[in-house]
């Protein structure tokens, strides 16, 4: 069952992460976050968390998709995802119950005072060279449409400048919602949710 149930004090959440293999399920358990992915079962208490990044991740069957990845010591890298594969050609947005859930394991970590790094958007490294490029794309496109108005290629202008618009609302709209930067455990950014908070 793809979704969030029960009470703050505990929250299960499952999706699939491809359509062939094991599903995963999380749980927030009064001790500790619970996970498992087929046979494979573990725990990590709230305190022991070291790490959480949160991001917007569109991939090709779903343009509007969230990650968050979850650190710690002695546990796989856990990934928790705002989609779940429902069949060859659909993959189904768990908006709600993925906002509760996220939103739930960092009031559980709160409330046990951990005090995990909390990063939101894509990793630096990937990030600023990727959005250099973006730019660079940009601006290059700008001055095709300038000197095609120019030159008086009215059709060629209109195609470019549909092609433009599409370019900067896809890729826009992923560079402001993964621009890298902290946050704390009460102040989630909004923009790394399906669901806004307040």
């Amino acid at each position: 069952m793809d979704q969030a149930t029960g009470e703050t004090a505990d929250i299960e959440y499952s999706y699939k992460p491809s359509l062939m293999g094991g599903g995963w399920t999380f749980r927030l358990a009064p001790d500790g976050l619970q996970w498992s992915v087929g046979a494979l079962t573990g725990q990590v208490a709230y305190r022991d968390i070291r790490r959480i990044r949160m991001s917007f991740r569109p991939v090709t069957m779903q343009s509007y998709r969230f990650l968050t990845e979850v650190w710690s010591d002695r546990n796989p890298k856990l990934s928790i995802v705002s989609s779940s594969w429902k069949s060859l050609t659909e993959q189904e947005r768990l908006d709600e119950a993925y906002t509760r859930f996220v939103v739930g394991l960092h009031e559980k970590i709160a409330a046990e005072k951990g005090n995990p790094q909390l990063q939101a958007g894509a990793a630096a490294f990937l990030y600023w060279p990727g959005a250099m490029i973006f730019v660079a794309i940009c601006l290059a496109t700008i001055g095709i449409l300038v000197r095609a108005l120019q030159q008086g290629e009215t059709t060629a202008t209109l195609l470019l400048l549909a092609f433009f618009a599409f370019l900067v609302w896809q890729l826009g709209r992923f560079f402001k919602r993964n621009l890298p930067r902290h946050y704390t455990l009460d102040a989630i950014p909004n923009d790394v949710l399906p669901i806004s908070r307040g």
